[in-house]
């Protein structure tokens, strides 16, 4: 009997396409022998669409955002008869969601809620991962080092936006940069050199969420990492991000394609020790499950800073995290049906807890 899989994609995030992107090679993937695939495309507006089950891969993004009216639904759809073919509910649910509304441990708590497996971080792990001061604070309280970094929410900018600026130079300093605290894909990310780029960076952050954050420039390569697994997690090979521009910003990685990426990394065996085991503590300090990118600087000390993880990173075949894996020995079609093993592993785990005492 083959797996009845739905795919949650688009959502309301600036990384809407992208995960349009996502969904698209997630379904040219996909052994239609051994699943039934039930597309859910969620607006910018936040309608969820239900789409006729698919059959094969898809032509272009745009097959992909359904517009038909009346084929809205509930989330609650997932537990009713959602199939066409038989009366199962969904056996598993893969959210190819990038960004808030999708990515940060709200639409995996709905389907903890309605108790269906899903692919990939759950509630805390999702949360904490998107808001880049809180995953720092963890980091923090775990002992890993990391670059030096403050925040702040928008009123309090607003109410007093030299002291922002001054204690941004006084902790800080320049070369800073200034992000929204709960996006990902390098949206809203600015370099600063001096108080008016700072001010400038703080105006463009703050139209992306109510919170950012300032961190520390520092000279360094960037090295990647893919994790995956539950409670035993494995990691991938290295690899190296080179930018041609100043930084990764979002048009590097996913318009201009001005980027580097050098798959392995040109680093001793004994760093790439070193970052296999900060990888795998930042992935048990957030409790992640599924998957996990974490993306380090290597200064030219050679001293290890890790910089963020991404729970739901880029899932192309040509994004980092699949193109690690499939140097690492897993194609791209492995990578997802391992992923949706996982998330049944998982969720047959947690069946086991009792409710009543």
């Amino acid at each position: 009997m083959k797996t009845n899989l739905c795919l949650l994609y688009g959502g309301k995030s600036a990384e809407h396409e992208v995960s349009l992107q996502t969904a698209k090679a997630v379904i040219q993937a996909l052994d239609t022998n051994k699943f039934s695939i039930y597309p859910i495309f969620i607006s910018k507006e936040g309608n969820w669409v239900k789409g006729s089950e698919l059959i094969g891969p898809v032509s272009d993004i745009k097959s992909l955002e359904f517009k038909k009216e009346g084929q809205e639904i509930s989330p609650n759809a997932l537990t009713t008869s959602f199939t066409q073919t038989d009366d199962r509910n969904m056996d598993v649910v893969f959210p190819l969601l990038h960004g808030p509304n999708g990515e940060d441990g709200t639409v995996q708590g709905m389907l903890e809620l309605l108790n269906i497996p899903y692919v990939g971080n759950g509630v805390l792990a999702s949360s904490a991962g998107m808001d880049k001061v809180i995953m720092k604070n963890l980091f923090a309280q775990a002992g890993l080092a990391q670059v030096k970094y403050v925040s702040f929410v928008r009123s309090s900018w607003e109410a007093l936006p030299e002291q922002a600026y001054e204690q941004v130079e006084t902790e800080i300093g320049y070369p800073c940069f200034v992000k929204p605290a709960n996006l990902g894909s390098s949206v809203g990310i600015s370099k600063c050199e001096n108080r008016t780029e700072l001010m400038e960076a703080f105006t463009e952050a703050f139209q992306y969420d109510r919170k950012i954050i300032i961190e520390e420039g520092v000279e360094a390569r960037e090295i990647e990492v893919g994790v995956l697994g539950n409670d035993l997690p494995e990691c991938s090979i290295a690899g190296e991000i080179v930018p041609k521009k100043e930084f990764y910003d979002y048009h590097a990685k996913y318009i201009e394609g001005d980027t580097e990426l050098i798959i392995p990394a040109e680093i001793s065996s004994e760093k790439y020790a070193e970052v296999k085991e900060l990888a795998i503590r930042a992935f048990k300090a957030l409790d992640c499950s599924g998957l996990v990118r974490a993306d380090f600087f290597m200064t030219k000390e050679g001293k290890i800073l890790i910089n963020e993880i991404n729970t739901m990173p880029g899932f192309t075949p040509v994004s980092m995290f699949p193109l690690l894996w499939k140097h690492s020995g897993l194609e791209y079609p492995e990578l997802v049906e391992r992923l949706i093993q996982l998330a049944i592993e998982r969720h047959n785990e947690k069946q086991q807890i009792i409710h009543t005492f």
